[in-house]
Formats: structure tokens, sequence, C-alpha cells
């Protein structure tokens, strides 16, 4: 237990860190005089180098274990943080926020540390409070912050207290690294064998790890367009040719690294004991790209939209939009709970039909509604979808437990990428037809669910280093 408390709270400072200027934006555009274009810039690079840091840091935790990598991202994001305080230009800025969508790889290296310390009947339960209790450091810092650049006052009170943020992220680096262990006494920690790709099964398992890793690099290149001249503009045309080619290059490099990890597949079966479907992998990332990527989606136009559809002040509505985030706190152990008690397809099921049924629901909400029943709705529909969250990492450390790093990497990574093909709906359509792109996402998912994914069974087994073998219950 003071591991997983440990843990979520190293979790809640990179979120707190990782949203630290979104409260404090109005204060950062007057000081800088920054344009309504490079506030949306701040916004999208925010979430850019999310989606391949999650998945490189997925490698290094499996490689050299959750208590050194967290400790090291604190460290990292700490100077990060300072750096962004002490920027006076747009371009500083800029850079400096980039570079702090680092910090919002945190979440996979607690998914492996909770994993190593629970076993299979409480890890869903485990893995809910950790991340749903984790994810409340951007409400964390939407309440706090504000407050606090104004009890330093003046101009530069916003860069006191990002500064303050990055002061407790440095403390608790250290806190992290001296109080944390990466297994039990007497435990081993499982590394994979090879290094540079996540390790599969056969040739088919190979291929389709070839065609699911072609979204990271689709979404990178759609961030990119909204920074091109026919958008934001903060990029050239030439500039976004060079990134272009350069993340087609960046595919071409990883996809040798695959095969070169994976070139045993060709020359005759894998030995049992080193199996594992990896069609598993591929149908979590799909749920949750449906649920954390419609939630940070929603997160992002939820105040906007009730300002918009009921004519609330921008306080009001964003009071009323809280609702959905606030549900974190309790719905992901919720679905954590409900995965450990009937089992985790059905309950993923379950959830993503919920899911389904509350974006439905969502899409009706117009201005005849009453408020407070269209801020029900909203907490309904988020009930099922961080529900579903937690389900959906109920499942990922059952797969295979050298690869936890991996696996939670890359499903992690999807999250982010459903949110930026969300938003980028959003930019083309209306609010209902938002909703409605949504729940049918989660229509195409349940369907994958029911199909593709198995019940974890039985026991996963891992080799000593003395070559004996550990089995693992995943049951």
């Amino acid at each position: 237990m003071r591991i997983l408390h440990l843990s979520w709270l190293a979790f809640f400072f990179t979120f707190f860190v990782w949203f630290n200027h979104a409260p404090l934006m109005a204060s950062i555009r007057a000081d800088l005089g920054l344009t309504d274009a490079q506030v949306k810039t701040l916004l999208i690079l925010n979430v850019t180098l999310t989606i391949p840091a999650r998945i490189v840091i997925g490698m290094l935790v499996d490689a050299f274990g959750p208590r050194r990598m967290y400790a090291l991202l604190l460290l990292v994001s700490s100077f990060l943080c300072f750096g962004f305080a002490l920027a006076d230009d747009f371009v500083h800025l800029a850079l400096m926020r980039f570079l702090l969508g680092f910090v919002g790889a945190g979440f996979v290296i607690g998914i492996r540390i909770i994993s190593e310390w629970f076993p299979a009947r409480q890890l869903g339960v485990a893995e809910g409070i950790y991340g749903g209790w984790g994810n409340f450091g951007s409400a964390a810092a939407a309440l706090s912050l504000p407050s606090l650049a104004l009890l330093f006052g003046g101009d530069d009170g916003w860069r006191y207290a990002v500064l303050a943020t990055g002061v407790l992220t440095l403390v608790y680096a250290l806190v992290y690294l001296l109080s944390v262990r990466d297994t039990p006494r007497g435990s081993t920690y499982f590394k994979p064998r090879r290094n540079g790709a996540m390790e599969v099964s056969s040739p088919g398992d190979l291929l389709l790890y070839l065609v699911m890793n072609l979204p990271l690099y689709g979404a990178l290149a759609l961030l990119t367009w909204k920074l091109g001249p026919d958008q934001v503009g903060l990029l050239g045309a030439a500039g976004c040719d060079m990134i272009y080619l350069g993340l087609v290059a960046m595919y071409g490099f990883q996809s040798f690294r695959i095969l070169q990890v994976n070139r045993e597949v060709f020359h005759g079966p894998v030995p049992e004991i080193h199996r594992y479907r990896f069609r598993q992998v591929a149908v979590l990332d799909l749920a949750y790209l449906v649920t954390f990527g419609s939630e940070l989606a929603v997160v992002s136009m939820l105040p906007r939209f009730f300002h918009d559809t009921f004519g609330l002040s921008q306080t009001a509505a964003g009071l009323v939009a809280s609702g959905f985030a606030f549900m974190n706190l309790v719905a992901r152990p919720g679905g954590g709970i409900i995965s450990d008690r009937f089992g985790r397809k059905r309950s993923l099921l379950i959830l993503l039909t919920g899911l389904a049924a509350g974006y439905l629901l969502m899409a009706t909400i117009d201005s005849r509604w009453p408020v407070l029943l269209a801020m029900a709705a909203s907490m309904l529909c988020s009930f099922f979808v961080q529900s579903g969250e937690g389900a959906v990492f109920a499942l990922v450390p059952l797969i295979k437990r050298r690869l936890t790093g991996q696996i939670a990497g890359m499903t992690g990574a999807y999250g982010n990428i459903g949110a930026v093909v969300f938003l980028t709906v959003l930019s083309f359509v209306s609010p209902h037809y938002f909703f409605l792109t949504i729940a049918l996402a989660a229509a195409v998912t349940i369907l994958a669910v029911a199909l593709f994914l198995e019940e974890p069974a039985g026991q996963m087994a891992e080799v000593l280093p003395d070559g004996s073998v550990e089995l693992i219950d995943v049951t």
C-alpha cells in the first residue's frame, strides 16, 4: 500500500506539472503579449511529445526499472518547469511547453510498478486508484495555481507559481528514489530479452505490430498539419515537409528495429513459454483510444459547449463542466473493482457499452435541457468513460509481465492519439456530431473486444536468471 500511495503521488506531480500552464494562461498571455493563435499553439505543443515519449519510456522502464525512471522523469521535468517559468518570449515558451509533453509519459511507469506489488485479484482496483488519483493532479493545478500566483502578486506571479511546481517535483524525485523498491523483497524484476522494440510471437503478430505503429506517426503528422500554414501558421510549408519526411524516416527505422528484435519468428515457432497474443494489445489500444482519448477531448471542449449552449458565464460553464473530470477520483478505481470482481472482458464490454450510450445521450443536449440535467448526463457518461480506462489497465499488466511497460506505453499513446483525432473532428463538425463520432468509435471497439479480446486465465510464465521458470497468476 505504501508503494501504491507513493506511486500515485508521483503520477499526481507529473500531471500537476504537465497542466500547470492551463489555469495561468490568461496571465501568461497578458505578460508576454501572446496572440490567440500562439495560445492555441501552446495547447497543441503540450500534448505533441507525449505520444512518442510514452513508447520510449515504456521501453526504458522495462529495461531499467520504475524506481529509477520515475525519479529521473520527475527530475528532468522540474528543470523544464524552471525553463518555462523563465521564458521571456514566445519561442522560448513554446520550446519548453513542447518538451514538457515528455512528463505525460509518467503514467506508464506506475503501471509496471503496481503490477509488481499487487496480485491479479487486486490489480484492477490498485491500478485504478493509481490512475484516478494521479490524474487529479491537473484539477489540483487548476484549483491551486491561480491563487498561488495571486499570492506572489505582480506580473511575475505566474512565474513563481510555475517555479513552485518545479521545486515540489524536484523534491519528490528524491523522495521517490529513496522510498521505493521495484519489487517486493525476494521477487525478480523480469526484463525483455531484447531491447529496442516489443517482442512478438508470430509473423502475423509482427505484421499487426507494424500496422498498429502507423497511427502513432499519423497523429504526429496531423499535429504538424495543425501547426502548419493552413491552420495555426507556426510552421511554414518547408518546415512541415521536413517533419513529414522525418516521420517517414522514423517509422522506417522503427520498423527495421522491430524486424531485428523479432527475426526469430521467421526461423520457426517461438517457444511456448515466451508466447502471447499481440491482438490483446491491439484491442486494448483501441479501447484506450475511445476512453482516455475521448476524455481528453471532451474536457477540452466541454466548458465552451456549456457556455455556448446555455449562455453561461465562463466561470459557471467551467464549474458545470468540471464534474466530468472530477469523476476520475471514484470512477477509475470503480472500473478496476468491477473488472476484478466480474471478469476483465465482460466488464470492459459493459463499460464501453455504457460509454457509447452516454455519448449518444450527450449528443441530444441542447438549450431546452435544464442545466443541472445536462451536467448530470455528462457526469453519467464520464463514469463509464473513466471506469473503462480503469478496466483497460486492469488488463494491461496481465498480458506479458516483462513487457508491461512497453504495452502500457503503446496503450497510453493511443489515448493521446484518440484526443488528437476527436479534437480534429470537432474542428470540422458541431458538438452534436462530435459526440456521435465518439459513440460510433465506441461501437467499433465493442465489436473488436467481443471478437478478439481473450479473458486472462491461468498463469503466465517468465524465466528467472538461473534458467528456472516462475509462474505468475493472471486469474
